[in-house]
Order: C-alpha cells, then structure tokens, then sequence
C-alpha cells in the first residue's frame, strides 16, 4: 500500500472510531498503522516484537486486545491460511470478503466482488451448504511471483 493509501486509509479508520465513540487507542493506532505499512500480513507475535522496540513493557495480551478491537470493528482481518492479520482495505464493508493469499510470498490482496461471491454462495447452496464464515481465503499466486 503507498503511503498516500495508508494516511488514507489509517485517517478513516480514526474518523470511523470518532464517530461512534470508540476508543482509538494509542495501541490500537500503531497496531493498524502496522498492519497498514505490511502487505503480506503480520502473525501476532511478530507485531508484538515491533511494538516492544517502543514499548518494552508491552505483552501479547496488549497486542491480542487491540487486535480484538480492530477485528470486531471491521478495521483488520485474520487470515487463517497462514494465521496472520491483515488492516482492512475497504472502507465500510459488511459484505463478504474474498482473500487471495499467495503461497509463495505471502502477500494479501482483499477483494470485494459482489458477483463472485453470489455464485459462491449459490454454488453452496446447490450442494445444500451454507457461507459460515463471511471471509473466504483462496491460495492465488500473486503477479509479483508469477513474473519471476
């Protein structure tokens, strides 16, 4: 993400806190600009290593909370596929979202296609299945990888 996306996208993230009265703490702040800075997601204790270089005293509990936070309010997202968390990159989204995941590198790339994920969710329930959960991962190699 350019620098001018993560100032974009860490600015509405801290205008939708204001707005509905959340605490954006000072944790929760560096956390998302974290996670913002980093394409191809961070696992929790990587992000814990990050926030020690500044924080000395801080422990996992301090990162899983504003992880939580950021989680329940839509501004991040876990990746199961290879347990990292990643910011969300689309603003004010409630819809499924579709994750390529490339197994190469890493790197995360957020879609939001409404198209696909109804033939998704058709295809599912043509076979009598149901969308549990409203973040699908894909592994996807990325064009970084499949140029080189």
């Amino acid at each position: 993400m350019s620098p001018i996306a993560t100032t974009a996208a860490f600015d509405r993230a801290t205008a939708f806190c204001a707005a509905r009265g959340l605490a954006f703490t000072p944790i929760r702040k560096r956390v998302l600009q974290l996670l913002l800075e980093n394409g191809k997601g961070l696992k929790a204790y990587d992000l814990l290593a990050l926030i020690k270089a500044e924080q000395p005293g801080a422990t996992p509990p301090t990162v899983y909370r504003a992880l939580d936070f950021l989680i329940e309010h839509h501004l991040a997202h876990k990746i199961e596929r290879n347990a990292t968390f990643v910011a969300c990159t689309q603003e004010n989204h409630v819809e499924p979202s579709l994750f390529l995941v490339c197994p190469k590198c890493g790197a995360i790339t957020e879609l939001h296609d409404k198209s696909v994920m109804q033939v998704l969710c058709q295809s599912l329930a043509a076979a009598g299945h149901q969308l549990d959960n409203p973040e699908v991962e894909i592994g996807a190699t990325c064009p970084d990888c499949r140029a080189g």
